[in-house]
């Protein structure tokens, strides 16, 4: 399995309302300084995949910025990530590449960067197409600024465009929602990532929310029944417009490769549990464990760097920049048991529609260990969050709704040494379970 490569990009013109990921405001004097880091723990990744215990493959088929926003970087500083990235690895020709995007980022000189750095993919954080939505959690594009980038992305020969909507913005409605929609399907963009409004306290209106505020527009937040309604009207929807769901957040138009759809590669490398590599802040990676590591019990080893710009940008600052970067990687590393990549199998493999098989899992891990799990899955059945065809399982509609209860079903509490990292943490980034920034 080829490798992927993510980079995190975590500045932005603004810092929406609800975002509560690793990036924000900084000053582009920070820019220069961030990308040669960056650049740095790129041409350091053998070292840094021994040291950590994992086995790292230099062949490559997909490449994802995001975060933040990628594109309010200079030109020649996208210029210098793809360099590094093509100076250690082997990127294929066919490669996905994806630049994560804001409307309103992609000037001349940087659409022109995008097609000099091999950039074949673009995901835009639209949102909403209702301007008043968009106002109100800080974004500063309208309609008319997407809709025209749009148009220029394919002027230019990227047709592969993803769009990011988010169900529950202040002041959204079922009628605006539905305009939304019908404004997505109209651009007939391949691929939509749909989110829920997350109702977390680590973002401001979130922390509103929580507080029972009016600031960020909280009070014109739709309550969450209603968000529900949103996202179920949003799958039918899509569905009979040709862009069908893949993944509990993912949807797209149908190709003949592939899952049958212009899926995103990149991301289904997170739920198929294919190795992947992170550079930058609040970045995660997966390999294989290494001989060394397997004898410890370990399948795969996951790490993530510090969550937030200051505590990244400090090991550049040690005697040993190399050294302090990889204690820092240590000090998060995950060491993957069977058992938990057992777990990992039912828990990521559920967020993709086509679920996962029993049969196959059991030719992995051995017919014993899966059986531990029957009792849970008659209950979620009963419970109408898990639908059982033959060997498949798959989540409901409302087992996508209720998604972390169902994989809380398929994790067990351990506290030995050799444990698996949950949704929660280790895969939040990776799984983007949250909007994205850009």
């Amino acid at each position: 399995m080829s490798l992927g490569i993510y980079i995190s990009v975590p500045f932005c013109r603004t810092k929406c309302s609800f975002c509560n990921f690793a990036s924000g405001v900084f000053s582009r004097a920070l820019f220069d300084r961030y990308v040669e880091q960056v650049s740095a723990e790129i041409g350091s990744a053998g070292q840094i995949a021994l040291r950590l215990g994992g086995n790292l493959d230099r062949e490559v088929d997909s490449v994802y910025l995001g975060g933040g926003t990628p594109s309010v970087l200079a030109p020649d500083q996208l210029d210098a990530l793809f360099r590094a990235v093509r100076a250690e690895f082997e990127v294929a020709r066919s490669a996905e590449i994806t630049v994560e995007c804001a409307p309103g980022t992609i000037t001349e000189p940087i659409l022109e960067a995008l097609l000099q750095c091999g950039v074949n993919r673009v995901s835009l954080g639209v949102q909403s197409f209702v301007d008043k939505e968009c106002s109100s959690v800080g974004r500063l594009h309208t309609r008319e600024t997407t809709l025209a980038d749009i148009a220029r992305l394919r002027a230019a020969g990227i047709g592969n465009i993803s769009l990011d909507l988010i169900a529950g913005l202040p002041h959204q409605t079922a009628e605006s929602w539905n305009f939304s929609l019908s404004e997505t399907l109209a651009t007939g963009v391949p691929h939509v990532s749909l989110y829920m409004l997350e109702v977390d306290e680590d973002s401001r209106l979130g922390n509103e929310l929580l507080a029972g505020g009016s600031r960020y527009h909280a009070h014109h937040v739709p309550d969450e029944d209603l968000t529900a309604d949103l996202y179920l009207a949003s799958c039918e929807r899509l569905e009979r417009g040709g862009v069908h769901q893949y993944e509990i957040s993912n949807f797209a138009r149908e190709v003949t490769h592939g899952l049958g759809l212009r899926d995103s590669r990149h991301n289904l490398k997170y739920w198929t549990r294919q190795p992947y590599l992170g550079f930058g802040v609040d970045a995660h990676s997966m390999l294989p464990a290494t001989d060394e590591v397997a004898e410890k019990g370990a399948q795969a080893v996951r790490f993530a760097t510090p969550d937030s710009l200051d505590a990244y940008t400090s090991a550049a600052m040690q005697l040993q920049p190399g050294h302090a970067r990889i204690a820092q990687l240590l000090a998060s590393r995950t060491l993957v048991d069977r058992q938990a990549a057992l777990e990992e199998e039912f828990f990521l493999g559920l967020r993709l529609n086509r679920g996962v098989s029993l049969d196959d899992i059991a030719t992995r891990y051995g017919t014993e260990p899966v059986r531990q799990y029957e009792a849970a899955i008659s209950e979620l059945q009963s419970a109408g969050l898990l639908d059982r065809e033959g060997d498949r399982l798959r989540l409901t509609s409302r087992g996508r709704l209720l998604s972390n209860e169902v994989f809380g079903r398929f994790i067990t509490e351990r506290q030995d040494e050799v444990t698996v990292t949950t949704e929660a943490s280790a895969l939040r980034q990776a799984t983007k379970l949250l909007a994205p920034g850009s």
